[in-house]
């Protein structure tokens, strides 16, 4: 087989409807378009959505629903998971190369879920009041 022998499977592709092409083709003098209107005409086709001028069904409607664009930068971390950091004070990037965060994370709270025994320094990082008391009562310190 060599590029220039490709070929579509039989039966795959069927010829192009040639229109205007005389009475006998059945596809002669309107060429399927029918009579007159704006389907007819060249260039006569309207927008997706378009209602001849009256107010279009997405406009009718209200809006709803809200996506966030920072939903997702801001980021969510147990007190069990701060255990489990090797290093003392922690912040942003400590958080990221243990891997615990993505990487394309801007915010994140520690969130009062599961136990801490040793204590951490927290650097820049925000913190819920039962966190932080856990945090406190460990030995360690909250700045933010």
């Amino acid at each position: 087989m060599l590029l220039n022998t490709i070929q579509p499977a039989k039966g795959a592709t069927h010829a192009k409807r040639r229109v205007g092409r005389g009475i006998g083709s059945g596809l002669g003098k309107t060429c399927g378009r029918g009579h007159k209107g704006q389907k007819s005409r060249s260039g006569g086709f309207h927008k997706t959505g378009f209602e001849g001028g009256q107010m279009p069904l997405q406009r009718r409607l209200p809006k709803r629903g809200f996506k966030s664009l920072t939903a997702r930068l801001s980021v969510e971390i147990r007190l069990n998971e701060l255990d489990s950091i090797a290093v003392q004070e922690i912040d942003l990037l400590v958080l990221k190369q243990a891997g615990l965060i993505p990487l394309n994370a801007t915010t994140v709270k520690v969130i009062a879920s599961g136990e801490i025994k040793k204590s951490v320094y927290l650097k820049g990082i925000r913190v819920t009041q039962g966190a932080k008391a856990a945090i406190e009562a460990a030995g360690g310190k909250v700045e933010e």
